[in-house]
């Protein structure tokens, strides 16, 4: 990828030729091909090492040996190369993919090219999160690499999603020798693009918090400087891993770009003993031709149909109200009853107890207190939280025959001082020896790599989901991890969270959950693996969400984000905005809610509510399956615009937004994307045109004033 010079920061052959040549293999070159994407490298048959020929647009037949030059200087050929999987310590300068220190403290390896093995559909990663197919989406070929010198072998997997245009990356190493090797590998402004150019040298990102966190997210785009949102070649990366990660690229003397994507090396030593194995993440790697958009939209179908195991993937998002804004951890089984009553008269259908309920010596009336005792708070729920869910759950939603859901929120990773379980097992919270215990709003990182810890997690939530007629769960994580006691403890809890996660959504299948750390903290593929949506940011503000949405769109599908209409003046940044604006930016998420008491809304913002909601439940079906199009991005035009395509072509969604007023000035043209150039569109039930004409000429949108906002519909005729 010589020619690649941008990237995208998100701040944040059994099948020889046969079954469609998704894998040709000979046994010296590999080739995994999907609809619109080739990817292909060759043994070096003097080295045993593996060369990258190319990774893009689909080719066929013999490529041409690339020619390196003279070797001249320090750096010798082995640095002058594309390797596949660089290893350290034989003169390739450039930052190597694993770094392996034997007993005897050599950090030198030589790993060569044994055999290789393909598979119909895709192994399992053990006890990480990973994309899955049947065998008519999903072929696999297995590389073996050896080390002589040291015995550790190296399987390196590559999955081909042929329709997805989708290379997943993950490696195995193993310790098949006697001796033990060791392995290293902001709040509320989520998801905002960052675009820079690749010098010569090293740059990247990287999170050490222990999550993937809201400082930086594992996913990057590289892409030639002339690709825009809709033209031009991308190349998207995809770390599926919810702990501490590093993003490297590195643009070599030979002007060569290597881009580096896997756990963070400072983060991770790993001891394995003899026979002992550790597998890395996966990494999802797409091409597009059609620009940062095409390889939004790879993903998100990849993501919506072969990562996320939820049956509510793609179907059934209630559109729900939150206490947290409303009523926060002041309450008692009246006043929830109050607003559960006034949500279900608006057209809710899930009403979620936020924060507050629990804690019996130690209640949760602050944050400072109850976290790990999940018990209900026997003094605001005097007759068991059991009688509160079930007078909730007997109301009935306004227009419809269905009962009101009730969700509720959890925090079981995290525990305070001040509780009844920390008193009984100090042990259980992560530090580092007699070094202080960092708190965090007041509380403290359990565990969870201890087996005792996740056992004690998934019967607590077990506990509560079993008591009552609860049908979501909100799973947050307020604080980042401080004073591990090893290096491969992050490693080990990220293990034993996946574990909880897996056992937890196997029993209770029915339950919608969604994940949260402090809003957009832990929106990773890991994550998603296991709960269809996750809390977008903290930050309602719906302007403001407009760039953290369509930011998280680069490397997430719409339908997994959670997305509120909050009441003003907005709690972060005291911004009023008209209730529309705020109702059509929220209803861009797959799961639409509100963040608010309706009792304290004016009479006209409240009155607003019922159509809102109808309507977003009326273009939600398109959010969570449909194609999306960002037709004009918040950073570059005080137009921002999105469009949403129906997975059968036939319905259009528009959202249209005005940040500031248009005064005197010529109404601009939005042109559509994806359309059916020879098909015919009726907009909104009115005017009739051509897709060429949507897409080439476009439509105007007049809005008088500042924050102005339109959902537009065309059907296909």
């Amino acid at each position: 990828m010589a020619a690649v010079a941008n990237l995208v920061a998100l701040l944040s052959p059994v099948m020889a030729a046969s079954s469609s040549s998704a894998i040709v293999a000979d046994g010296s070159s590999f080739s995994l091909n999907g609809d619109d994407v080739s990817y292909r490298f060759h043994v070096d048959n003097s080295t045993g090492d593996l060369i990258s020929d190319h990774f893009g647009a689909s080719v066929s037949g013999d490529i041409p040996i690339e020619v390196t030059g003279d070797v001249n200087g320090w750096v010798n050929t082995i640095g002058r190369v594309r390797r596949e999987f660089p290893d350290q310590g034989r003169g390739d300068f450039r930052q190597p993919a694993i770094r392996i220190r034997q007993s005897e403290g050599y950090t030198v390896s030589d790993l060569r090219y044994q055999s290789y093995t393909v598979k119909q559909g895709k192994p399992d990663l053990p006890s990480l999160p990973a994309t899955f197919g049947t065998d008519d989406e999903v072929s696999t070929l297995i590389v073996h690499m050896y080390d002589n010198y040291s015995s550790v072998a190296a399987d390196l997997s590559y999955s081909i999603f042929p329709k997805h245009n989708a290379i997943v990356r993950s490696a195995n190493i193993t310790n098949q020798g006697k001796g033990t090797s060791h392995l290293r590998g902001d709040w509320a402004r989520e998801a905002h693009r960052e675009r820079r150019k690749i010098e010569y040298g090293k740059q990247g990102f990287e999170s050490a918090t222990g999550y993937s966190s809201h400082l930086h997210n594992p996913f990057l785009a590289v892409m030639d400087p002339a690709s825009t949102e809709s033209n031009g070649e991308v190349w998207g990366f995809s770390l599926v891993y919810s702990g501490s990660f590093s993003v490297d690229i590195e643009k070599g003397s030979q002007g060569i770009t290597r881009a580096l994507v896997g756990l963070n090396p400072s983060q991770l030593s790993w001891s394995l003993g003899p026979g002992e194995s550790l597998t890395s993440p996966e990494c999802v790697a797409v091409y597009s031709e059609n620009g940062v958009g095409g390889m939004s939209r790879s993903l998100h179908n990849l993501y919506r149909k072969n990562l996320i195991k939820s049956k509510f993937a793609t179907a059934d998002r209630p559109a729900l109200l939150n206490s947290w804004e409303g009523l926060g951890a002041t309450f008692n089984e009246s006043t929830i009853y109050q607003l559960a009553k006034e949500s279900a008269a608006l057209g809710i259908k899930l009403f979620v107890l936020d924060d507050g309920w629990f804690g019996d010596k130690y209640p949760r009336i602050s944050d400072n207190a109850g976290l790990g005792d999940w018990i209900p708070n026997p003094e605001r729920f005097p007759d068991g939280l059991s009688h509160a869910v079930n007078s909730i759950t007997a109301l009935k939603a306004a227009n419809t025959s269905s009962n009101l859901r009730f969700g509720l929120w959890f925090e079981p990773e995290m525990v305070n001082p001040n509780s009844t379980l920390y008193h009984e097992h100090p042990e259980w919270a992560l530090h580092a020896g007699s070094y202080p215990r960092t708190l965090t709003r007041n509380q403290l990182v359990l565990n969870v790599a201890l087996p005792e810890v996740q056992d004690f997690i998934i019967d607590a939530v077990s506990n509560i989901l079993n008591s009552s007629d609860i049908s979501y769960v909100k799973w947050d994580n307020n604080r980042g991890i401080h004073e591990t006691p090893s290096p491969s403890t992050d490693h080990e809890y990220m293990l034993g969270m996946y574990r909880v996660f897996d056992v937890l959504t196997t029993q209770f299948p029915d339950v919608l959950w969604e994940g949260c750390a402090s809003g957009g903290g832990r929106f990773d593929p890991g994550v998603l693996q296991y709960f269809p949506q996750i809390w977008t940011s903290d930050d309602t503000d719906a302007v403001e969400r407009i760039t953290i949405q369509m930011g998280t769109s680069l490397a997430y599908p719409p339908s997994a984000m959670g997305a509120h209409l909050s009441a003003v003046p907005n709690q972060q940044t005291g911004r009023t905005l008209p209730v529309d604006f705020r109702g059509h930016v929220a209803m861009m998420g797959g799961s639409f809610g509100l963040e608010l008491d309706p009792s304290d809304m004016p009479e006209d913002d409240k009155a607003a509510l019922p159509a809102l909601i109808e309507l977003a439940e009326k273009v939600n079906p398109i959010i969570l399956t449909g194609d999306m199009y960002r037709l004009s991005l918040p950073e570059e035009s005080n137009w921002p615009a999105v469009l949403f395509i129906s997975e059968d072509g036939n319905t259009a969604v528009l959202f249209y937004f005005q940040i500031n007023p248009n005064i005197n000035h010529a109404i601009p043209w939005i042109k559509m994307q994806g359309l059916d150039s020879g098909a015919t569109y009726r907009v909104d039930g009115n005017s009739t045109y051509s897709g060429s004409v949507l897409m080439k000429i476009g439509l105007q949108f007049p809005i008088a004033t500042d924050y102005g906002s339109k959902v537009v519909f065309l059907e296909k005729q």
